[in-house]
């Protein structure tokens, strides 16, 4: 029940009437600077590794690159991004002793990037940070986050808030203290979070009510989009949107295996939907179009309890421990779903929704699945990051069901 605690009800800040004016004229007024690989030159300070300087000649252009390869310098390079920063992070484990926050703004054409270097495999590790510390929070506009491993944080993994324009992608969160990633507060607008992986999040504090593999909660906002994701083996639900006023687009993702006391804890109270579309009384129309939900404790797909007019369409509930697809009371629209082999139902759908095409409608067929074995889906991503091929839950080409790709 990860949304009723009140220590979910911290956002940090928000919307963008936390900021004044004079601090964004600040920031339209800094001078933006240049620095490439080949002219950086480090600054150190009893070998903590501060800062980036300027090389002579670089100042007044519009980006600047940096290379990091220790922690206190990535540090350091989230504490000072301004817009157009580049943050490239050689590879490697790296254990911050603080959160890594920003509020700075990036712009459509000054983006702020944290990206692993080339091809090269990051982890960030929260191991070594202060109990209930975020492992990395940003509050600023336009920021680009990739190719990256958020793991082990006493609390949250990568929080987002108040954000607008962001892009977050082929990342990992995994093995944290509450929700892997997270999108909240006022004014979370256009932001991707493409290809990501969370997996075995856990809030031992609150015995499993809260950490989900991604959240977009307690805020509003429109245009967020959630793609290509697999979210697996969280301890309260794969995906949460409680109290999040505004509608968001989810398509071609995973959530399986959540819900289930893999911690062992004897006072264990995860929820287990694969998609949780709402709750806390917020109304919110969401568009949730081929993804795939198997083996959760609880519901395929949920409205919980949310009243808007959500679009289910070509999605897959399979193996769920209660219903496939749970949307008693609210408006909803589903159309060419699958349900098979739910523990409850295949699916609880009350007089206000629609429900046209679906196979738990008249004279629908039941298509049969060319494989029941997971073992695939849980391969290893594609080179460019997107869901691994598989035949599992795929019905050919028959028009109704996840594509599962």
């Amino acid at each position: 029940m990860s949304s009723s605690t009140g220590h979910h009800r911290r956002t940090g800040r928000t919307g963008r009437t936390g900021r004044t004016g004079r601090n964004r004229r600040n920031r339209r007024t800094r001078r933006t600077r240049n620095l490439t690989i080949a002219t950086a030159v480090a600054v150190t300070a009893g070998g903590g590794g501060s800062w980036l300087a300027l090389a002579p000649g670089t100042a007044g252009a519009a980006s600047r690159t940096v290379v990091v390869s220790s922690t206190a310098a990535l540090q350091d390079a989230v504490a000072h991004a301004e817009a157009g920063t580049t943050i490239q992070v050689r590879g490697g484990t790296y254990w911050p002793t603080h959160s890594l926050k920003s509020s700075a703004d990036g712009t459509p054409t000054a983006r702020i990037t944290l990206a692993a270097y080339g091809g090269e495999k990051v982890r960030i590790d929260g191991s070594k940070l202060p109990a209930g510390a975020w492992l990395a929070g940003i509050s600023g506009d336009y920021w680009t986050v990739e190719n990256l491993t958020f793991r082990k944080s006493p609390a949250h993994g990568f929080v987002a808030t108040s954000s607008t324009g962001g892009v977050f992608k082929n990342l990992v969160t995994a093995d944290n203290g509450n929700t892997g990633f997270t999108l909240r507060g006022e004014g979370t607008r256009h932001n991707l979070v493409q290809n990501l992986d969370s997996h075995g999040n856990f809030d031992p504090a609150t015995h499993g009510q809260n950490a989900d593999g991604i959240a977009v909660k307690f805020g509003s906002g429109q245009g967020n989009r959630i793609t290509g994701a697999r979210l697996s083996g969280n301890a309260d639900d794969g995906l949460d949107l409680w109290k999040f006023a505004g509608p968001v687009t989810i398509e071609h993702t995973w959530a399986y295996g959540n819900g289930r006391n893999r911690w062992h804890d004897p006072a264990f109270e995860g929820n287990g939907n694969g998609f949780k579309l709402g709750g806390g009384g917020t109304v919110a129309a969401h568009t949730v179009t081929n993804n795939a939900a198997w083996d959760n404790a609880l519901h395929g797909f949920t409205e919980n309890s949310n009243p808007g007019a959500t679009a289910l369409r070509r999605n897959t509930a399979y193996a769920n421990e209660k219903a496939g697809f749970s949307f008693a009371t609210g408006r909803a629209r589903l159309s060419k779903n699958l349900a098979a082999a739910n523990g409850d139902r295949p699916a609880k759908v009350g007089s206000s929704a629609v429900s046209a095409g679906n196979n738990w409608d008249s004279g629908v067929a039941t298509p049969a699945f060319r494989s029941t074995d997971a073992r695939t889906a849980y391969g290893p991503r594609r080179a460019d990051g997107s869901l691994p091929v598989t035949t599992f839950l795929t019905t050919g080409n028959a028009p109704i069901g996840s594509t599962m790709n």
